[in-house]
């Protein structure tokens, strides 16, 4: 299959912006689509070129399996983006998301020799904090009371049978991807910014999310946000501001006025 074909199973870039517009890519939650940064690429566009990550089995890519490992994700996502052209972008993940898109940063810079300009790293502790906490859902009523009880999921959703059923499969199988992650037993550093966000009320402990900066040469931030795991829901003016000003940080401009959100 063509780089191009792949890239369009793969990528969904959802506002157009100039050549000139900063590159941030987005890795979904355990769950979550490509869809879920819509919101984020409208309010940062055009000077930023949101471009979202779709995993298999969910939205357009529902007829395919899905992929329960999250070092294949990373493998097959770190090959495509190495192939792009441009400057190299900054790479956002939330939850689940964070990991991927810190095995991709390390698969970027490792061993494709194309480092990302920046990692922003949400909701998710720091890699060898992450799993002793990781579990895998029994069955279904299990997957649908961790997505009401974490929040970001309309109740409304899991009322129709067969929607129900395609949501919480694809949520058991990342959350089996998550339990499965083992990373390396020497903590790969990067030498791009990394940033953590994380909601003040999400049952994180701080430190396994402090535990982030053991993973950059580079400068680290820590940003709080109210609110609990989904704090980023709908993308308020608070997290959009601070998305902003890592991106226009991360890849060299100074950030617009106003943007900063509170630290953590």
């Amino acid at each position: 299959m063509t780089d191009s074909r792949e890239h369009a199973r793969w990528f969904r870039v959802f506002h157009p912006s100039p050549d000139h517009a900063r590159p941030l890519v987005c890795f979904p939650h355990a769950g979550g689509a490509a869809g879920y940064y819509h919101r984020l690429s409208a309010a940062l566009a055009p000077a930023v070129r949101v471009t979202g990550v779709q995993y298999p089995g969910r939205q357009d890519r529902l007829g395919e399996p899905a992929v329960t490992d999250l070092t294949v994700l990373a493998d097959t996502v770190a090959a495509l983006l190495a192939r792009r052209p441009g400057p190299p972008p900054v790479l956002f993940g939330h939850s689940m998301g964070a990991l991927i898109a810190f095995e991709v940063a390390a698969r970027l810079e490792h061993r494709h020799g194309r480092t990302p300009a920046g990692l922003v790293v949400s909701g998710m502790s720091a890699p060898h904090r992450c799993a002793a906490a990781a579990r895998e859902l029994a069955d279904d009523t299990a997957a649908a009371e961790e997505l009401l009880r974490l929040g970001g999921t309309d109740p409304e959703i899991l009322a129709d049978a067969e929607v129900r059923a395609l949501v919480l499969s694809v949520l058991r199988g990342d959350y089996r991807a998550v339990c499965g992650y083992r990373p390396g037993s020497v903590p790969v550093r990067l030498s791009c910014p990394l940033a953590a966000f994380t909601g003040l009320d999400d049952e994180i402990d701080a430190d396994a999310v402090r535990a982030w900066s053991g993973h950059t040469t580079a400068s680290f931030s820590l940003r709080g946000f109210p609110g609990g795991h989904f704090y980023l829901d709908g993308f308020p003016p608070a997290v959009t501001g601070a998305v902003r000003e890592a991106v226009l940080g991360m890849t060299g401009a100074a950030p617009a006025a106003g943007t900063a959100a509170g630290r953590g």
